[in-house]
């Protein structure tokens, strides 16, 4: 199997074409997102990752967390910034459950929360949510 030369460094790897050539759809997200990957405009590859999945979703008429689901089983290493959030929200979820349960995270995605480790990424900044502090205020009032 050939070596992957589509490196941006040490933090973004690019995915390889499936080694299945009957998975048309594999192969069609694939080709649609390494070629706009060359397309696009900016300065910052991270930028353009996310931009080409949100391109590939448009085309292929399927979600972004399902191109970005196919393109990290086809080897895609990026950043979290270059992710979209439904599927960040996706990969934290499956990522915190054990092996054993339904909906854990799968090979791939055990190597890029691996590859997110390596690289520095703060785990699960996706899962933060802010509290209201309706609690707070029921206790203002009692004297």
């Amino acid at each position: 199997m050939k070596a992957n030369d589509n490196n941006f460094g040490d933090r973004i790897v690019l995915p390889l074409p499936p080694e299945d050539i009957s998975l048309q759809l594999e192969m069609d997200i694939y080709a649609r997102f390494m070629r706009h990957l060359r397309m696009i405009p900016h300065s910052r590859a991270e930028v353009k990752i996310l931009t080409a999945i949100q391109f590939v979703s448009d085309m292929t008429a399927c979600s972004e967390a399902h191109v970005t689901k196919v393109l990290v089983d086809l080897g895609l290493r990026a950043p979290r910034f270059a992710l979209p959030a439904e599927y960040l929200d996706f990969a934290d979820s499956a990522i915190i459950r054990s092996d054993h349960d339904f909906g854990a995270a799968t090979n791939s995605l055990k190597d890029l929360d691996t590859h997110w480790t390596r690289i520095g990424e703060e785990r699960y900044s996706a899962a933060r949510t802010e509290y209201s502090e309706l609690g707070n205020s029921l206790f203002d009032h009692i004297q």
